[in-house]
Protein backbone atom coordinates (compact mmCIF):
# COMPACT_ATOMS: atom_id res chain seq x y z
CA UNK A 1 0.00 0.00 0.00
CA UNK A 2 3.13 2.17 0.91
CA UNK A 3 4.10 1.77 -2.44
CA UNK A 4 1.23 2.65 -4.26
CA UNK A 5 0.29 5.36 -2.54
CA UNK A 6 3.87 6.15 -2.93
CA UNK A 7 2.99 5.99 -6.73
CA UNK A 8 -0.14 7.86 -6.84
CA UNK A 9 1.29 11.34 -5.39
CA UNK A 10 4.30 10.66 -7.63
CA UNK A 11 2.18 11.00 -10.63
CA UNK A 12 -0.11 13.57 -9.59
CA UNK A 13 2.87 15.80 -9.24
CA UNK A 14 3.69 14.57 -12.71
CA UNK A 15 0.45 16.36 -13.86
CA UNK A 16 0.81 19.47 -11.90
CA UNK A 17 4.75 19.83 -13.50
CA UNK A 18 3.38 18.78 -17.15
CA UNK A 19 1.93 20.82 -19.83
CA UNK A 20 -0.72 18.34 -21.60
CA UNK A 21 -1.08 18.47 -25.29
CA UNK A 22 -2.58 15.12 -26.14
CA UNK A 23 -6.04 15.99 -27.33
CA UNK A 24 -7.64 12.84 -25.86
CA UNK A 25 -6.40 13.58 -22.35
CA UNK A 26 -8.60 16.07 -19.61
CA UNK A 27 -8.55 16.97 -15.95
CA UNK A 28 -11.95 15.35 -14.46
CA UNK A 29 -13.39 17.64 -11.19
CA UNK A 30 -13.14 16.71 -7.44
CA UNK A 31 -17.07 15.62 -7.64
CA UNK A 32 -16.21 13.14 -10.76
CA UNK A 33 -13.39 11.94 -8.62
CA UNK A 34 -15.75 11.34 -5.21
CA UNK A 35 -18.07 9.09 -7.72
CA UNK A 36 -15.13 7.00 -9.08
CA UNK A 37 -14.04 6.29 -5.56
CA UNK A 38 -17.25 5.67 -3.99
CA UNK A 39 -18.93 2.15 -2.83
CA UNK A 40 -20.80 1.59 -5.89
CA UNK A 41 -17.59 -0.14 -7.45
CA UNK A 42 -18.97 -2.53 -4.83
CA UNK A 43 -22.11 -3.74 -6.75
CA UNK A 44 -22.44 -6.24 -9.53
CA UNK A 45 -25.24 -5.23 -11.86
CA UNK A 46 -25.29 -7.50 -14.61
CA UNK A 47 -28.41 -6.56 -17.16
CA UNK A 48 -30.61 -3.35 -17.28
CA UNK A 49 -32.42 -1.41 -14.66
CA UNK A 50 -35.42 -3.73 -13.95
CA UNK A 51 -33.87 -6.95 -15.52
CA UNK A 52 -30.90 -7.06 -13.52
CA UNK A 53 -29.22 -10.88 -13.18
CA UNK A 54 -28.31 -9.43 -9.25
CA UNK A 55 -30.79 -8.79 -6.63
CA UNK A 56 -29.45 -5.53 -4.93
CA UNK A 57 -29.96 -3.21 -7.61
CA UNK A 58 -32.91 -0.95 -7.09
CA UNK A 59 -30.84 1.92 -6.20
CA UNK A 60 -28.54 1.59 -8.67
CA UNK A 61 -31.50 1.11 -11.24
CA UNK A 62 -32.28 4.91 -10.30
CA UNK A 63 -28.80 5.69 -10.98
CA UNK A 64 -28.55 4.62 -14.23
CA UNK A 65 -31.79 5.83 -15.64
CA UNK A 66 -30.78 8.90 -13.97
CA UNK A 67 -27.70 9.18 -16.12
CA UNK A 68 -29.38 7.82 -19.18
CA UNK A 69 -31.67 11.16 -19.62
CA UNK A 70 -29.03 12.92 -18.44
CA UNK A 71 -27.39 11.86 -21.34
CA UNK A 72 -30.05 13.14 -24.01
CA UNK A 73 -31.10 16.16 -22.42
CA UNK A 74 -27.30 17.07 -23.02
CA UNK A 75 -27.88 16.71 -26.35
CA UNK A 76 -31.20 17.80 -26.60
CA UNK A 77 -32.64 14.24 -27.84
CA UNK A 78 -36.40 13.43 -27.94
CA UNK A 79 -36.76 9.77 -25.70
CA UNK A 80 -39.51 9.14 -28.73
CA UNK A 81 -36.44 8.63 -31.35
CA UNK A 82 -33.34 8.07 -29.52
CA UNK A 83 -32.35 6.25 -26.59
CA UNK A 84 -28.83 5.66 -25.21
CA UNK A 85 -26.59 2.74 -24.02
CA UNK A 86 -23.83 3.93 -20.42
CA UNK A 87 -22.66 0.25 -19.93
CA UNK A 88 -19.35 0.61 -22.80
CA UNK A 89 -16.26 0.27 -20.55
CA UNK A 90 -14.43 2.49 -23.58
CA UNK A 91 -14.76 3.60 -26.70
CA UNK A 92 -13.26 0.69 -28.88
CA UNK A 93 -15.64 -1.51 -27.28
CA UNK A 94 -19.00 0.77 -27.79
CA UNK A 95 -17.91 0.91 -31.37
CA UNK A 96 -17.27 -2.91 -31.77
CA UNK A 97 -20.68 -3.72 -30.52
CA UNK A 98 -22.40 -1.45 -32.73
CA UNK A 99 -20.71 -3.63 -35.54
CA UNK A 100 -21.64 -6.68 -34.25
CA UNK A 101 -25.26 -5.47 -33.61
CA UNK A 102 -25.18 -4.25 -37.23
CA UNK A 103 -23.25 -6.47 -39.14
CA UNK A 104 -22.38 -10.29 -39.34
CA UNK A 105 -18.62 -11.17 -39.44
CA UNK A 106 -17.52 -11.09 -43.25
CA UNK A 107 -19.84 -8.01 -44.08
CA UNK A 108 -18.94 -4.80 -45.61
CA UNK A 109 -17.59 -1.82 -42.96
CA UNK A 110 -16.27 1.45 -44.98
CA UNK A 111 -13.96 3.44 -42.53
CA UNK A 112 -11.84 6.13 -42.04
CA UNK A 113 -7.95 5.72 -42.33
CA UNK A 114 -6.17 5.77 -39.41
CA UNK A 115 -3.02 7.74 -40.81
CA UNK A 116 -5.50 10.48 -42.62
CA UNK A 117 -7.01 11.19 -39.17
CA UNK A 118 -9.37 7.90 -38.61
CA UNK A 119 -9.16 5.33 -35.36
CA UNK A 120 -7.81 1.93 -35.21
CA UNK A 121 -11.63 0.67 -34.55
CA UNK A 122 -12.75 2.41 -37.95
CA UNK A 123 -11.48 -0.37 -40.00
CA UNK A 124 -7.49 -0.67 -39.48
CA UNK A 125 -5.74 -4.50 -40.10
CA UNK A 126 -4.32 -4.97 -36.66
CA UNK A 127 -8.03 -3.92 -34.77
CA UNK A 128 -10.87 -6.46 -35.08
CA UNK A 129 -13.36 -4.31 -36.37
CA UNK A 130 -10.70 -4.85 -39.29
CA UNK A 131 -10.51 -8.72 -38.88
CA UNK A 132 -14.00 -9.47 -38.62
CA UNK A 133 -15.52 -7.72 -41.18
CA UNK A 134 -14.69 -7.08 -44.88
CA UNK A 135 -13.49 -3.28 -44.53
CA UNK A 136 -12.26 -0.57 -47.53
CA UNK A 137 -11.29 2.95 -45.93
CA UNK A 138 -11.31 6.34 -47.53
CA UNK A 139 -8.67 9.08 -46.70
CA UNK A 140 -7.94 12.43 -47.31
CA UNK A 141 -7.02 14.42 -50.42
CA UNK A 142 -3.51 14.00 -50.31
CA UNK A 143 -2.83 17.88 -51.29
CA UNK A 144 -5.08 19.46 -48.83
CA UNK A 145 -5.62 16.54 -46.20
CA UNK A 146 -9.72 17.43 -46.06
CA UNK A 147 -12.20 14.94 -46.68
CA UNK A 148 -13.13 14.45 -50.59
CA UNK A 149 -16.65 13.93 -50.35
CA UNK A 150 -17.35 13.09 -53.74
CA UNK A 151 -14.40 10.62 -53.54
CA UNK A 152 -15.85 8.84 -50.07
CA UNK A 153 -19.64 8.50 -52.27
CA UNK A 154 -18.00 7.01 -55.03
CA UNK A 155 -15.99 4.72 -53.18
CA UNK A 156 -19.28 3.73 -51.12
CA UNK A 157 -21.39 3.43 -54.19
CA UNK A 158 -18.42 0.66 -55.37
CA UNK A 159 -18.26 -1.27 -52.33
CA UNK A 160 -22.02 -1.02 -51.18
CA UNK A 161 -21.04 -1.25 -46.99
CA UNK A 162 -23.79 -2.31 -44.77
CA UNK A 163 -21.84 0.43 -42.56
CA UNK A 164 -20.25 3.41 -42.64
CA UNK A 165 -17.99 5.38 -40.09
CA UNK A 166 -17.76 8.97 -39.50
CA UNK A 167 -15.50 10.86 -36.89
CA UNK A 168 -11.89 11.49 -36.28
CA UNK A 169 -8.70 10.92 -33.93
CA UNK A 170 -6.95 13.41 -35.73
CA UNK A 171 -8.14 15.35 -38.11
CA UNK A 172 -7.99 18.86 -37.50
CA UNK A 173 -11.50 20.43 -39.80
CA UNK A 174 -15.04 20.24 -39.24
CA UNK A 175 -16.69 16.78 -40.45
CA UNK A 176 -19.85 17.57 -42.82
CA UNK A 177 -22.18 14.42 -40.91
CA UNK A 178 -25.24 15.65 -43.48
CA UNK A 179 -22.81 14.50 -46.21
CA UNK A 180 -22.03 11.31 -44.57
CA UNK A 181 -26.04 10.32 -44.03
CA UNK A 182 -26.72 11.37 -47.83
CA UNK A 183 -23.99 8.81 -48.72
CA UNK A 184 -25.26 5.93 -46.47
CA UNK A 185 -29.00 6.78 -47.59
CA UNK A 186 -27.93 6.65 -50.82
CA UNK A 187 -26.11 3.22 -50.34
CA UNK A 188 -28.45 1.37 -48.24
CA UNK A 189 -25.60 1.47 -45.08
CA UNK A 190 -25.86 2.44 -41.15
CA UNK A 191 -24.30 5.48 -40.79
CA UNK A 192 -22.38 5.42 -37.35
CA UNK A 193 -20.69 9.03 -35.83
CA UNK A 194 -17.86 8.29 -33.68
CA UNK A 195 -17.60 11.49 -31.83
CA UNK A 196 -15.24 10.78 -29.35
CA UNK A 197 -13.05 14.06 -29.96
CA UNK A 198 -15.48 16.65 -30.63
CA UNK A 199 -18.91 15.43 -28.65
CA UNK A 200 -17.89 18.01 -25.73
CA UNK A 201 -17.76 20.84 -28.78
CA UNK A 202 -20.81 19.11 -30.37
CA UNK A 203 -22.63 19.13 -26.73
CA UNK A 204 -21.82 22.82 -27.50
CA UNK A 205 -23.04 23.38 -30.46
CA UNK A 206 -19.74 24.76 -32.16
CA UNK A 207 -19.61 21.55 -34.18
CA UNK A 208 -22.08 20.34 -36.76
CA UNK A 209 -24.32 17.72 -35.00
CA UNK A 210 -24.01 14.23 -36.11
CA UNK A 211 -27.36 13.07 -34.51
CA UNK A 212 -29.74 14.57 -37.14
CA UNK A 213 -28.21 12.45 -39.81
CA UNK A 214 -26.87 8.94 -37.65
CA UNK A 215 -28.46 6.02 -37.18
CA UNK A 216 -26.33 5.53 -34.23
CA UNK A 217 -23.53 7.90 -32.11
CA UNK A 218 -20.80 6.71 -30.10
CA UNK A 219 -18.88 8.56 -27.65
CA UNK A 220 -16.37 8.21 -24.75
CA UNK A 221 -16.64 10.63 -22.22
CA UNK A 222 -12.67 11.72 -20.93
CA UNK A 223 -11.89 13.91 -23.54
CA UNK A 224 -13.73 17.05 -24.63
CA UNK A 225 -16.57 15.84 -22.23
CA UNK A 226 -14.18 15.86 -19.38
CA UNK A 227 -15.28 13.59 -17.67
CA UNK A 228 -14.18 9.93 -16.85
CA UNK A 229 -12.95 7.11 -18.61
CA UNK A 230 -15.91 5.36 -20.52
CA UNK A 231 -18.20 5.27 -23.29
CA UNK A 232 -22.08 6.13 -24.46
CA UNK A 233 -24.00 4.48 -27.41
CA UNK A 234 -26.72 6.69 -28.59
CA UNK A 235 -29.14 5.04 -31.31
CA UNK A 236 -32.15 5.20 -32.99
CA UNK A 237 -34.79 3.85 -31.26
CA UNK A 238 -35.60 0.96 -33.87
CA UNK A 239 -32.12 -0.27 -32.86
CA UNK A 240 -32.38 -0.17 -28.63
CA UNK A 241 -32.80 -3.99 -28.35
CA UNK A 242 -29.90 -5.22 -31.23
CA UNK A 243 -27.31 -2.98 -29.88
CA UNK A 244 -28.21 -3.44 -26.09
CA UNK A 245 -27.94 -6.89 -26.28
CA UNK A 246 -24.62 -6.62 -28.65
CA UNK A 247 -23.01 -5.01 -25.54
CA UNK A 248 -24.58 -7.16 -22.73
CA UNK A 249 -24.69 -10.35 -22.61
CA UNK A 250 -22.53 -9.99 -26.18
CA UNK A 251 -19.62 -7.98 -25.37
CA UNK A 252 -19.18 -7.61 -21.88
CA UNK A 253 -20.29 -8.15 -18.18
CA UNK A 254 -21.75 -6.18 -15.49
CA UNK A 255 -21.02 -1.95 -15.65
CA UNK A 256 -18.78 0.17 -14.07
CA UNK A 257 -21.46 1.67 -12.04
CA UNK A 258 -18.90 4.01 -10.19
CA UNK A 259 -18.11 4.87 -13.59
CA UNK A 260 -22.06 5.52 -14.97
CA UNK A 261 -22.35 7.96 -11.89
CA UNK A 262 -19.40 10.19 -12.55
CA UNK A 263 -20.80 10.31 -16.28
CA UNK A 264 -23.60 11.37 -14.58
CA UNK A 265 -21.98 13.94 -12.72
CA UNK A 266 -20.23 14.74 -15.95
CA UNK A 267 -23.44 15.91 -17.70
CA UNK A 268 -24.68 17.72 -15.09
CA UNK A 269 -21.61 19.77 -15.37
CA UNK A 270 -21.91 19.87 -19.35
CA UNK A 271 -25.40 21.62 -18.79
CA UNK A 272 -24.33 24.47 -16.89
CA UNK A 273 -23.06 27.92 -19.17
CA UNK A 274 -19.28 28.03 -18.06
CA UNK A 275 -18.96 24.43 -19.95
CA UNK A 276 -19.95 26.45 -23.30
CA UNK A 277 -17.40 28.80 -22.59
CA UNK A 278 -14.86 26.06 -21.63
CA UNK A 279 -15.82 24.71 -25.26
CA UNK A 280 -15.38 27.96 -26.94
CA UNK A 281 -12.41 28.66 -25.06
CA UNK A 282 -10.78 25.43 -26.23
CA UNK A 283 -10.98 26.25 -30.21
CA UNK A 284 -9.81 29.99 -29.28
CA UNK A 285 -6.98 28.35 -27.60
CA UNK A 286 -6.72 25.83 -30.45
CA UNK A 287 -6.42 28.27 -33.16
CA UNK A 288 -4.25 30.59 -31.74
CA UNK A 289 -2.10 27.71 -30.82
CA UNK A 290 -2.05 26.72 -34.73
CA UNK A 291 -1.48 30.34 -35.52
CA UNK A 292 1.29 30.85 -33.33
CA UNK A 293 3.77 27.45 -34.30
CA UNK A 294 2.58 28.57 -38.11
CA UNK A 295 4.87 31.76 -37.34
CA UNK A 296 7.04 29.80 -35.42
CA UNK A 297 7.89 27.65 -38.79
CA UNK A 298 5.89 24.58 -38.22
CA UNK A 299 4.27 23.27 -41.10
CA UNK A 300 0.51 22.05 -39.96
CA UNK A 301 -1.37 19.14 -41.90
CA UNK A 302 -4.28 20.96 -43.58
CA UNK A 303 -2.47 24.35 -42.38
CA UNK A 304 -4.43 24.75 -39.11
CA UNK A 305 -7.45 24.00 -37.29
CA UNK A 306 -11.14 24.23 -36.96
CA UNK A 307 -11.54 22.08 -33.73
CA UNK A 308 -9.53 20.80 -30.71
CA UNK A 309 -6.48 19.70 -32.55
CA UNK A 310 -3.85 20.21 -35.16
CA UNK A 311 -1.09 17.98 -36.35
CA UNK A 312 2.56 18.95 -37.17
CA UNK A 313 3.99 17.52 -40.13
CA UNK A 314 7.45 16.69 -38.77
CA UNK A 315 9.12 16.00 -42.47
CA UNK A 316 10.64 19.85 -43.43
CA UNK A 317 12.42 19.29 -39.90
CA UNK A 318 14.05 15.85 -40.90
CA UNK A 319 12.59 15.30 -37.54
CA UNK A 320 10.19 11.49 -36.71
CA UNK A 321 7.50 11.88 -34.25
CA UNK A 322 8.86 9.94 -31.94
CA UNK A 323 12.01 11.53 -31.66
CA UNK A 324 9.47 14.68 -31.52
CA UNK A 325 7.57 13.23 -28.86
CA UNK A 326 10.76 12.18 -26.44
CA UNK A 327 12.11 15.60 -26.45
CA UNK A 328 9.12 17.53 -25.62
CA UNK A 329 8.77 14.58 -22.76
CA UNK A 330 11.92 15.61 -21.83
CA UNK A 331 11.00 18.94 -20.94
CA UNK A 332 7.78 17.79 -19.39
CA UNK A 333 5.16 18.87 -22.60
CA UNK A 334 3.03 15.83 -23.68
CA UNK A 335 2.05 15.55 -27.27
CA UNK A 336 1.88 12.24 -29.04
CA UNK A 337 3.38 11.24 -32.38
CA UNK A 338 0.89 10.86 -35.46
CA UNK A 339 0.72 8.63 -38.36
CA UNK A 340 0.37 11.14 -41.62
CA UNK A 341 -0.74 9.90 -45.14
CA UNK A 342 2.21 7.67 -46.56
CA UNK A 343 3.66 7.00 -43.66
CA UNK A 344 5.27 3.51 -43.58
CA UNK A 345 4.87 2.76 -39.63
CA UNK A 346 2.94 3.87 -37.02
CA UNK A 347 5.18 3.55 -34.45
CA UNK A 348 7.89 6.13 -36.59
CA UNK A 349 5.49 8.24 -37.66
CA UNK A 350 6.27 11.65 -38.75
CA UNK A 351 3.34 13.53 -37.45
CA UNK A 352 3.06 15.35 -34.26
CA UNK A 353 -0.87 15.81 -32.67
CA UNK A 354 -1.12 18.53 -30.21
CA UNK A 355 -4.43 19.19 -28.58
CA UNK A 356 -6.07 22.03 -26.08
CA UNK A 357 -8.41 20.95 -23.36
CA UNK A 358 -6.73 19.77 -21.20
CA UNK A 359 -4.46 22.89 -20.87
CA UNK A 360 -7.82 25.02 -21.01
CA UNK A 361 -8.78 23.27 -18.19
CA UNK A 362 -6.47 24.42 -16.13
CA UNK A 363 -7.39 27.94 -17.26
CA UNK A 364 -4.78 28.88 -19.99
CA UNK A 365 -5.85 30.94 -22.45
CA UNK A 366 -4.72 32.43 -25.77
CA UNK A 367 -1.46 34.30 -24.17
CA UNK A 368 -0.18 30.98 -22.85
CA UNK A 369 -0.14 29.42 -26.34
CA UNK A 370 2.02 31.81 -27.41
CA UNK A 371 4.33 31.03 -24.65
CA UNK A 372 3.93 27.14 -25.30
CA UNK A 373 4.40 27.51 -29.21
CA UNK A 374 7.53 29.38 -28.07
CA UNK A 375 8.84 26.28 -26.22
CA UNK A 376 8.01 23.78 -28.78
CA UNK A 377 9.70 26.28 -31.21
CA UNK A 378 13.08 26.36 -28.81
CA UNK A 379 13.03 22.39 -28.50
CA UNK A 380 12.67 20.95 -31.65
CA UNK A 381 13.86 23.97 -34.17
CA UNK A 382 15.97 25.76 -32.02
CA UNK A 383 17.04 22.18 -30.68
CA UNK A 384 17.40 23.65 -26.99
CA UNK A 385 18.26 21.75 -24.45
CA UNK A 386 15.27 20.02 -23.05
CA UNK A 387 15.93 19.66 -19.33
CA UNK A 388 17.01 23.63 -19.46
CA UNK A 389 13.47 24.26 -20.38
CA UNK A 390 12.02 21.88 -18.04
CA UNK A 391 12.55 24.06 -15.51
CA UNK A 392 10.68 26.93 -17.33
CA UNK A 393 8.13 24.64 -17.85
CA UNK A 394 7.45 23.97 -14.00
CA UNK A 395 7.55 27.38 -12.91
CA UNK A 396 4.95 28.33 -16.07
CA UNK A 397 2.59 26.18 -14.41
CA UNK A 398 2.53 27.15 -11.05
CA UNK A 399 0.09 29.98 -11.78
CA UNK A 400 -2.22 26.99 -13.45
CA UNK A 401 -2.87 24.59 -10.59
CA UNK A 402 -4.68 21.42 -10.59
CA UNK A 403 -7.48 21.25 -8.06
CA UNK A 404 -5.83 17.93 -6.46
Amino acid sequence: MKKLKKLIKKEIERQKETINLIPSENYVSKDILYALGSPLTNKYSEGYPGKRYYPGNKIYDEIEEYVKNLALRAFNLSEREWSVNVQPYSGSPANIAVYLALMKPKEKLLGFSLTSGGHLTHGHYVNYSGKLFKVKQYSVNPKTGLLDYEEIYKLAKKFKPKVIVSGITAYPRIIDFKKFGEIATEVGAFHLADISHIAGLVLAKLHPSPFPYADVVTTTTHKTLRGPRGAIIFMRKELEETINKSVFPGLQGGPHNNVIAAMGIMFEEAMKKNFINYQKQIISNSKKLAEELIKAGFNLWTNGTDNHLMVIDLKPLNLLGKTAEELLEQANILANRNSLPNDQSPFNPSGLRLGTPAVTTRGMKEREMIKIAEFIKRILINRENPFKIKKEVVDFLKNFPLPY
